[in-house]
């Protein structure tokens, strides 16, 4: 959503921060697009080293659902 060109915008940004020559989305392309990012609480992320240990205890809950409902 784009703001109205008369609209004042607060410009609280340090004078140190120069963005001048910044380039929007300029490491946007170094994710694969069916990558899916979520941030886990800090208790979850402790018990997971890694992404390999968090997509196998998904794919061990999934499991355990299909089985639970074939099983029904």
């Amino acid at each position: 959503m784009k703001r109205p060109e008369d609209a004042e915008l607060d410009d609280d940004m340090r004078p140190e921060y120069d963005f001048s020559d910044a380039v929007r989305g300029k490491y946007a392309g170094r994710f694969n697009p069916d990558v899916v990012m979520v941030t886990l609480a800090p208790d979850v992320a402790k018990a997971f080293p890694d992404a390999d240990s968090v997509n196998e205890a998904l794919r061990l809950i999934l499991k355990a659902g299909q089985m639970a409902k074939s099983a029904a």
